[in-house]
């Protein structure tokens, strides 16, 4: 069963009030699920997984932790290593560019948060998770509006989603030269859209998404 939560306010930031709530019902292991890299134009698309241990120290050691795109990249790092220190068990899954074009995106990004709730080593309860809900898994949850500004696991899951895909596009900036990926990601900044114009699309990118095919027509920006 799924429910969605009116947002609270965007400025707030994540506690463990959700969680907390779960815990006080019997349940230990409750997974916080965020993805990143949605609207990339190139690259996989993210998903975090994190199970967080049911006692109240966890909200002072993660004090501070905020929306993962209110960080910095070197921020985001340390949290990434913090969180996976605490966490009972967390996952990191991905869908490929390939996959977003023959599915959708939302559809992929559901498989990515699928494939990270598989890689986490202990069987989640219950799930928390921003935005989306996961209809094929059989599992009670949450669909969090600003839930990486709401739930501890949820920011968790998001910075270790952002982390692990940052880590693979740096690898593809080497494999595949000329476009930046190091840099931007895989997002459509003015340095990509360039890059398209003078170089074509290569394998990584999302042929589904407009610019992307823009680009495979030749008429990118025209």
């Amino acid at each position: 069963m799924t429910r969605r939560l009116p947002p609270l306010d965007p400025a707030s930031t994540p506690t463990l009030a959700f969680e907390r709530r779960l815990w006080a019902q019997g349940l230990r292991y409750v997974a916080g699920l965020d993805e990143a890299g949605r609207g990339a134009w190139a690259g996989p698309v993210a998903a975090g997984c994190v199970i967080l241990p049911p006692v109240d120290e966890v909200a002072a050691y993660l004090s501070g932790l905020r929306d993962s795109k209110q960080l910095t990249p070197a921020q985001r790092e340390r949290w990434a290593e913090r969180i996976r220190r605490i966490a009972l068990a967390w996952g990191v899954g991905m869908a490929s560019a390939e996959e977003i074009d023959r599915m959708g995106i939302l559809a992929a990004t559901r498989l990515a948060m699928q494939r990270a709730l598989e890689a986490a080593t202990l069987p989640a309860e219950h799930l928390l998770i921003d935005a989306l809900a996961l209809p094929d898994v059989p599992l009670p949850q949450h669909a969090l509006i600003h839930g990486d500004r709401r739930a501890l696991s949820i920011a968790a899951a998001a910075v270790l989603a952002k982390t692990a895909r940052d880590a693979l596009m740096r690898e593809y900036d080497i494999r595949y030269p000329g476009y930046g990926f190091a840099h931007h990601k895989g997002y459509g900044v003015p340095a990509h859209r360039e890059a398209l114009r003078r170089l074509g699309p290569c394998s990584l990118h999302r042929r589904s998404f407009a610019p992307i095919a823009q680009a495979l027509a030749g008429s990118l920006d025209k």
